[in-house]
């Protein structure tokens, strides 16, 4: 697995007057932690998102997101946004925003 180079410059793009962000290659993806909580991240062309138990299934009801499933066991309170679900850097940003405010409720690791 890979992830998608252009895709990680915009998230890093939007998150880098963020304070606590830091970005680690993780399962040939690509992880962005807030103060070493999770927030965001990228699989090959899918966007990662952590947004909690609370926001999980409006946010399924969206278009373009999934449950996140790489191993056959769905992780409640993450989805996965396809390519055409953050290809404007409208959605690619309230995405992003979303995944750092649920890890910003979170307490510091």
């Amino acid at each position: 697995m890979s992830y998608n180079e252009k895709l990680s410059q915009r998230v890093r793009a939007l998150l880098r007057n963020t304070p606590g962000i830091e970005g680690k290659k993780m399962f040939g993806g690509i992880g962005f932690f807030l103060h070493g909580n999770m927030a965001c991240g990228i699989l090959n062309d899918d966007l990662i998102i952590r947004i909690g138990p609370d926001g999980y299934e409006d946010a399924l009801a969206l278009p373009h997101t999934r449950v996140f499933d790489i191993t056959g066991r769905t992780m409640k309170g993450w989805v996965m946004v396809s390519k055409a679900g953050c290809s404007s850097g409208e959605d690619l940003s309230a995405w992003v925003q979303r995944g750092v405010a649920f890890a910003s409720s979170l307490p510091k690791k």
